[in-house]
């Protein structure tokens, strides 16, 4: 265990530019903690980092073998994708499977996340559509959950619904192993309820997935269709994708990102303390390349906008 967190810098030209601190907890699939860095024990909130977990009631309660649901309906239900077309068609032809419509989702809609991607659609729509929120298929996936079991879908957001009081909150509670009842949840970007969660339980809660088997048709749904965990260009689909599914991995708002390594037994939960995503994604790579999943990179290449190689993003051991 080591005291200090991992300290990611930023360089340009020859200058140090800024600091980034990053708490790490790695567990195995016996709770044991392996390695940690900085406050490992802290309280994080999680936000999309656990959406594969809260994804579990859609393969425990039937509802994805009643409706028949698709890898990549699957795969959607843990992302926080991109709104490309492809994401956007799949999440609109899933709500018709369920009988729903975009009008049943109450993750409301936002910018994209990378206009270039997505700007002739917005051209046609004067607006992106709901179901290119990032989180639509998360709440497709409830939707379905909600429709399989015969539980009105209205408020489904309020911690108190059904939803999450007999689904999604207590298996947060049982994987992480935390007591969430005396806990207020805050809101997440999407509404939905979000709890705080020590990175050393979330770090237990991915490596629990490895051997939990209603976890594996999620895990090998990431794999096969990484395009649909995130989109173009983002860090959970390049990751799956060049790994191989050796690394399943999930990226979560202000800094967040958890990993398990099937083949070790190993989940990883970080958090960088100020926030900043880049940090979380160095953290993780080097994480990744320590337990020989990918090759050790000297750092990250920072770039302008022209595409010049300006500075770096590494780690100062």
């Amino acid at each position: 265990m080591n005291p200090a967190p991992l300290c990611i810098e930023l360089t340009r030209g020859n200058s140090i530019e800024s600091f980034h601190y990053v708490d790490v907890a790695v567990a195995d699939l016996s709770g044991k903690k392996i390695s940690a860095w900085g406050d490992y024990e802290k309280s994080v909130l999680p936000r999309s980092a656990i959406k594969p977990l809260q994804a579990l009631p859609l393969i425990e309660t039937g509802a994805a073998d009643a409706f028949e649901l698709s890898e990549i309906e699957i795969a959607l239900a843990c992302s926080s994708h991109n709104g490309e077309k492809l994401h956007v068609e799949a999440v609109e032809n899933w709500l018709s499977k369920i009988g729903c419509s975009p009008d049943d989702l109450a993750c409301g809609q936002h910018d994209p996340m990378d206009f270039n991607l997505v700007k002739e659609e917005i051209f046609h729509e004067n607006h992106p559509k709901v179901a290119a929120n990032n989180c639509s298929g998360k709440h497709t996936g409830f939707l379905t959950v909600m429709r399989h079991l015969g539980i009105d879908h209205e408020n489904y957001l309020h911690p108190n619904h059904q939803l999450h009081t007999d689904y999604v909150t207590p298996i947060l509670s049982e994987m992480c192993h935390v007591d969430l009842s005396g806990q207020e949840p805050g809101v997440d970007g999407c509404g939905v309820p979000v709890w705080a969660v020590p990175l050393s339980g979330l770090a237990i809660g991915w490596a629990e997935m490895i051997a939990k088997p209603s976890a594996s048709p999620l895990f090998k749904a990431m794999k096969n269709q990484p395009f649909y965990i995130a989109g173009t260009g983002r860090a959970c689909t390049e990751i799956i994708s060049s790994t191989n599914g050796r690394a399943i991995v999930k990226t979560g708002a202000e800094g967040v990102f958890c990993s398990a390594i099937p083949e070790q037994g190993l989940g990883i939960a970080l958090k960088a303390r100020d926030g900043a995503s880049r940090a979380a994604t160095a953290a993780l790579t080097w994480l990744l390349a320590e337990f020989g999943i990918i090759e050790r990179g000297e750092s990250q290449p920072l770039t302008n906008h022209a595409g010049k190689c300006v500075g770096e993003i590494r780690i100062s051991i």
